[in-house]
């Protein structure tokens, strides 16, 4: 019989076992160890991560899990009940305290917290919500709480996780229903749109009685795995638009399906490049602030998928040549945020900047730090392109070398 993990042991496997969750993502800032004797701290370990408050301040919290243990069998997931892993469960108050002493420390200000199946939905929702619980009423904890929510949970313990919790997220885990079908059938898409639909009503309900009990303030996300079943990039951003429209969700989120040991053969046997993933949370964005519809972004394109050597809104640009060049001091500002190279403050400055005096593309390329990329697109006061837009080589002249790295 193995011997039982420490405290350590569990903090090690159950924080290594949360970073499949894209939820919360890490920073990806520049690997330091203060293990080899030369500083203070570490930023190489599993267990930490950022999220962003509803007013803005990126906050660094304790990623963990509650337990790997799960009683589902899901193709996709190294958590699932017939994978070879090392097992680890946290007690609930082991999670309290681990959460406290970190935070007193000032290494995080809050708590990601998500789990594995045990027993059932409602014991294991039992579990997560005694932990947020015991911080909020147990000790006045008032870091951020994030509480990955189990659609199958009744609505009594959701509602109470959202009085709880300034985040709730329902994991989508796959775009189609074919998809759920084929790799995790415990799970029903149905159910998971309906928790998602109770929460939304409950998020807005809450919002609109300020002076009332709260309910989940920043609101809700889901995570959708890519590359795991097949479906093209359309099929990704269609279902992610239907849930921001449907559900008013605050973030959809990107997760590259990563090949794991012993796994089905119908899955991939290699993982998907990550900047698929990158160009999904480029396209994602455009949803969100430019005014892009999901079925633009890829209008055009004959596969489906998004081209992984340019951002998307260039490459929306380069196909629809027919829509410029546009003039930026009359243009409305729905143009505008198509213009490649212009993002949404750099609009905004623009528009302010035009009230006063025509704009030149000096004045452009001050805004957007460059002017390669605006000069095709745009007329100003002293720029007109003549056969720039006709070219048969406009993506080399506009499009850089090489990408940056997703975090560089």
């Amino acid at each position: 019989m193995s011997k039982a993990p420490s405290l350590r042991e569990k903090l090690s496997i159950l924080a290594d076992a949360a970073k499949y969750d894209a939820s919360c993502a890490s920073s990806g800032g520049t690997r330091r160890d203060s293990r080899d004797g030369k500083g203070i701290g570490s930023s190489t370990g599993n267990g930490i991560c950022h999220s962003y408050t509803p007013d803005g301040r990126c906050v660094s919290l304790l990623k963990i899990l509650l337990t790997n243990f799960c009683v589902y069998d899901c193709a996709y997931c190294i958590n699932r009940k017939s994978s070879n892993v090392r097992r680890a469960r946290f007690t609930e108050q082991e999670v309290v305290d681990l959460t406290l002493a970190f935070y007193r420390r000032n290494y995080i200000e809050g708590l990601f917290l998500s789990s594995g199946i045990i027993q059932s939905a409602d014991y294991t929702m039992e579990r997560l919500v005694r932990v947020a619980r015991l911080l909020r009423e147990g000790h006045q904890f008032r870091g951020y709480i994030h509480l990955k929510t189990i659609p199958e949970a009744s609505p009594a313990l959701i509602e109470e996780a959202g009085r709880l919790a300034d985040r709730l997220s329902i994991n989508l885990e796959l775009p189609t229903e074919d998809g759920l079908r084929r790799f995790a059938p415990e799970k029903d898409g149905a159910t998971i749109e309906s928790a998602m639909g109770r929460m939304s009503g409950a998020i807005t309900a809450a919002a609109a009685e300020p002076r009332g009990p709260r309910f989940a303030p920043a609101g809700q996300s889901t995570q959708v795995i890519v590359g795991a079943d097949g479906s093209d990039d359309a099929t990704i951003l269609g279902r992610s638009a239907g849930l921001y429209g449907t559900h008013r969700l605050k973030r959809v989120y990107y997760s590259a399906f990563s090949p794991i040991p012993e796994s089905s053969q119908a899955l991939p046997s290699r993982a998907p490049p990550l900047a698929r993933e990158h160009r999904l949370y480029q396209a994602d964005w455009l949803m969100r602030y430019y005014g892009f519809g999901s079925g633009e972004i890829l209008a055009g394109a004959a596969d489906g998928m998004l081209d992984l050597a340019i951002d998307p809104k260039l490459a929306w640009a380069l196909r629809h040549r027919e829509r410029f060049p546009v003039d930026v001091n009359h243009a409305e500002r729905e143009m505008l945020l198509r213009i490649p190279g212009l993002g949404v403050r750099s609009v905004d400055r623009l528009i302010a900047a035009r009230r006063h005096r025509s704009l030149r593309l000096a004045d452009l390329a001050r805004l957007a730090g460059s002017e390669r990329r605006l000069r095709p697109f745009v007329v100003t006061a002293d720029h007109r392109p003549t056969a720039l837009l006709d070219r048969a080589d406009l993506r080399s002249i506009v499009a850089p070398p090489r990408q940056l790295a997703l975090f560089a």
